[in-house]
C-alpha cells in the first residue's frame, strides 16, 4: 500500500456552506458533544448504581449508553479542534482509524438496537419464559457477537478503502473521513469498492432492520390481544423510546449509505445529525418517560452529591 500511495495526509474541509460561522458551529458542537457525554453518563451511572436496573432491558441500555459516548468522539474533537484555529489535517492512518471506528460502533449500535428489540419481544410474547430466554449468559453472548461482528464490518470496509492507491488531491469534503467522501479521491477504479461498500452497509442494515421489523409485528399482534387498555398502554409505552430511537438511528443510514446518487450537501449535514445530535438525544428519550430510570437518576444523583459534600 505504501508504494502505490504518496499521500500522508488528508485535509477535512469541514461542513459546507459554514465558511464565516465558524465560532456558531464550533458552539453547536460543544453544546451537543458536553451535552451526550453528560446525558449518557447519566443514564450509565443510574444503570450501574440502581440494583432496580440489573435487567437484561438496561443492560442493553447501558452499552447503548457507552457507544453513545463514544461514536461522536470519533469525529467532533477534531472537528472542534479544527474551527478554533487548529490544524484541519488529519494523517493517512488517523483517516482509516476514524473509518474503522465510525463504522465498528455504528455497526455495533445498529446490532444493539436489533438486540434490544428481540429483549421487548421476548418481554412481551413470553413473559413467563423471559428470564431463560434473556439470562445472563444469552446477554453475554449477544454483546459479544455484536462487538466480533462489528469489528469485522469495519475491517472489511476499511482494508476495502484504503487497498486503493491515494496519490492526490487529498481534500475531504466533510468533517471526518468516511467511506463517500474517501473514495473519490483514490486514483484508480473505485466502482468495485462502492459496489461492495455499498451492499456491505446495506445488507447489514437491511438484515437488522427486517429483524426489529419482525420482533415488532409479533409484539403489536400480542398487544393487541391483551383486553385491558391499560395494559395495552403499558406495553407499547415500554417499545416508544425504542422504536424513535430507531427511527433516528436508521434514517441518516439511509439517506447517506444507500441511495445510488451522492450529494454533497447531504453527505455533511446528514453525518452531522447522525454523530451529534442523536447520540444526546437518547438519553432524553429513554429516561423522560421512564419511571424506574427517573427514580434511579435520582438516586444516583443524591448519593454523588453525599459523597460531594462528606469530602468537602
Amino acid at each position: 500500500m505504501g508504494n502505490r500511495t504518496s499521500l500522508t495526509e488528508f485535509l477535512l474541509l469541514g461542513i459546507p456552506q459554514t465558511q464565516g460561522l465558524e465560532n456558531v458551529t464550533f458552539v453547536f458542537f460543544l453544546a451537543f458533544y458536553l451535552l451526550t457525554l453528560m446525558g449518557n453518563l447519566l443514564i450509565l451511572l443510574a444503570v450501574l448504581a440502581s440494583s432496580t436496573l440489573h435487567t437484561p432491558m438496561y443492560f442493553f441500555l447501558g452499552n447503548l449508553s457507552v457507544f453513545d459516548i463514544f461514536f461522536p468522539s470519533v469525529s467532533s474533537p477534531k472537528m472542534m479542534l479544527s474551527l478554533t484555529g487548529g490544524s484541519r489535517t488529519i494523517s493517512y492512518r488517523g483517516c482509516a482509524s476514524q473509518i474503522f471506528f465510525y463504522h465498528f460502533l455504528g455497526c455495533t449500535e445498529c446490532f444493539l438496537y436489533t438486540a434490544m428489540a428481540y429483549d421487548r419481544f421476548a418481554a412481551i410474547c413470553h413473559p413467563l419464559r423471559y428470564t431463560v430466554i434473556m439470562s445472563h449468559r444469552v446477554c453475554s453472548v449477544m454483546m459479544l457477537g455484536t462487538w466480533l461482528g462489528s469489528c469485522l464490518h469495519a475491517c472489511v470496509l476499511t482494508c476495502l478503502v484504503f487497498k486503493l492507491p491515494y496519490c492526490g488531491p487529498n481534500e475531504v469534503d466533510n468533517f471526518f473521513c468516511d467511506i463517500p467522501v474517501v473514495l473519490p479521491l483514490a486514483c484508480a477504479d473505485t466502482s468495485q469498492a462502492q459496489t461492495v461498500s455499498f451492499v456491505n452497509v446495506g445488507v447489514v442494515a437491511l438484515v437488522c432492520f427486517l429483524l426489529v421489523l419482525a420482533s415488532y409485528t409479533r409484539i403489536v399482534i400480542s398487544v393487541l390481544k391483551i383486553s385491558s387498555p391499560e395494559g395495552r398502554r403499558r406495553a407499547f409505552s415500554t417499545c416508544s423510546a425504542h422504536l424513535t430511537s430507531i427511527l433516528l438511528f436508521y434514517g441518516p443510514v439511509v439517506l447517506v449509505y444507500l441511495r445510488p446518487a451522492s450529494s454533497p450537501w447531504l453527505d455533511s449535514a446528514v453525518p452531522v445529525l447522525n454523530n451529534i445530535v442523536t447520540p444526546s438525544l437518547n438519553p432524553l428519550i429513554y429516561s423522560l418517560r421512564n419511571k424506574d430510570v427517573k427514580l434511579a437518576l435520582r438516586k444516583a444523583l443524591s448519593q454523588v452529591l453525599c459523597l460531594v459534600k462528606m469530602a468537602t
